[in-house]
Order: structure tokens, then sequence, then C-alpha cells
């Protein structure tokens, strides 16, 4: 059985959204044998550029592997993953490192920000790392979306869990990267700090025309989203445009009680 989810085609312009990325028939599988387990069983997935997309599912069911495949950081057992047009899947690891390094951005839930680097320091390390300098336009507007323009001297000691978060948050966006991914950003945030970080997600799309891609179990983090994809057992069996909190979770609930009675 494959998964075939495809973002729908605008009304009046004959044509498809501009899609950032693609999997196609991609399987990721653990072992062999009667030991061997499938982590994405042949999915078929494209991302909308210019949108922001959240991924769903239980434990277990290929949220995080889908992602970690999306983004270069795992290894496809078969089919393809483009970023844009550039097939990623077969690239050799010191091109894979280029590109993840000049076109995605990675938000994880660690923060992973140097203590002893300042909160800008910290923002434009992967730039200083890779010999460029930043756009000063750019970065400024990043981080006034952020809300960070205060804060910017302080270490991450002197930061708050939610302002941490947020410089993480601008330093994946400083780079202008085509797509950015988040594997639970908002995990180790209360719930207000997770809805300022939320908040500055959602408009880094909506005013900086970002692409942003999470794996989230939250369904208010899932609200923030244009789409909502749910997985389970490796395939994407349902998805939801314009999600509510409170859709996100009956949808939810269906699985769960699905499962139950499967």
């Amino acid at each position: 059985m494959t998964s075939a989810v495809t973002i729908p085609r605008h009304g009046g312009t004959g044509g498809r959204t501009a899609v950032a990325a693609r999997a196609r028939q991609v399987l990721k599988a653990y072992g062999s044998g009667e030991t061997r387990v499938v982590a994405l069983d042949h999915v078929d997935v494209d991302i909308a550029r210019g949108q922001f997309t959240a991924i769903m599912g239980p434990s277990g069911s290929g949220k995080s592997t889908l992602m970690h495949c999306l983004a270069g950081l795992d290894n496809v057992t078969g089919g393809q993953i483009y970023l844009d047009e550039t097939e990623i899947t077969g690239l050799k690891d010191k091109k894979l490192t280029q590109l993840r390094r000049d076109r995605i951005g990675f938000i994880f839930q660690a923060y992973n920000l140097l203590p002893t680097l300042n909160a800008i320091e910290n923002i434009t390390l992967p730039m200083d790392i890779a010999g460029r300098k930043p756009d000063k336009q750019w970065l400024a507007q990043v981080v006034d979306t952020v809300g960070l323009s205060d804060r910017l001297r302080h270490r991450p000691s002197q930061l708050s869990g939610g302002q941490q978060q947020r410089v993480a948050v601008a330093r994946a966006l400083a780079a202008r990267p085509e797509i950015i991914f988040g594997d639970e950003p908002t995990g180790n945030l209360d719930s207000r700090a997770g809805a300022e970080v939320l908040g500055f997600l959602r408009r880094s799309v909506d005013e900086l025309g970002q692409t942003i891609v999470i794996v989230t179990h939250d369904p208010v983090a899932a609200s923030y989203a244009d789409r909502v994809l749910y997985l389970a057992d490796g395939r994407i069996v349902d998805e939801m445009y314009k999600p509510t909190a409170e859709g996100v979770l009956d949808r939810m609930k269906d699985f769960d009680a699905r499962g139950r009675t499967s």
C-alpha cells in the first residue's frame, strides 16, 4: 500500500502550488528478516513552498523519521527525496553537508545554543562557519520578527527558555534557507513561551515567506500550521487544512479509537 498526498491546486490559476520539498515512494526500514521494521512505507508527499506544515502521529508512526529524511539527516532505504528540483538521496556526504548548511534550517527541541556566545553570535554562527556575511537588512528583519532586538548581547544563561528558542528560530531564519525543519520545537517550553515561538514561526511564513515543517504531538502547536499531515504505521493516512486545536485533537482521538479496535 502506498500513501499519496499532494498539495491542492489554487482555484483560477490552473497550476499547482510551488513545491519546496517532496518525497517519492520513500521507504525507510531497519534491520532484516524477522527483525525488519518499516518506519516509512512508500510515502509520497509534497511540501508547499511558503506554507507551514505540521506532521503528527502516535509514537512510532514515522513522523520524525519522515522529517529527518526530508531534511537529509537520515538516509532512505528506497525512493527519492527532492529539495526543490535537487534530488538529495544518493548525494555524497560532502555535498549533502553543504546542501544542509546552505539551503536548510533546523530548529531542535534542545535549542543547541553555544553558552559562551551571546544571542546575535549564536544567530550568525552557521554563516560565520560557512564564511558568509549575513544580509544586514534581512538579519534586522528576522531579529525584529522574533522580538529579540533588546536581548542580542545576552548569553543563553541570561535568557528564558522561550527567548533561547527564539534565538534558535532566528538562527534558522537568518541564513535565508529554502525550508526550515523543527523537531518538537516547543516541547521544552511552557504554554506561554510555546505560543510566543509558534507565533513567530507563523509570522515568518506570513511576513517573510518562509517554508516551515514541524513534527509535533501538540494539537495547539499544529493549529498554527496551514496543513497537518497525519502518519500511522509509516504511511500518511490523513491531512487537514486550516486546522484548529479542537479539530486536530478530535482527529487524533479518532485515530486512537481506530487503533484500539483494529
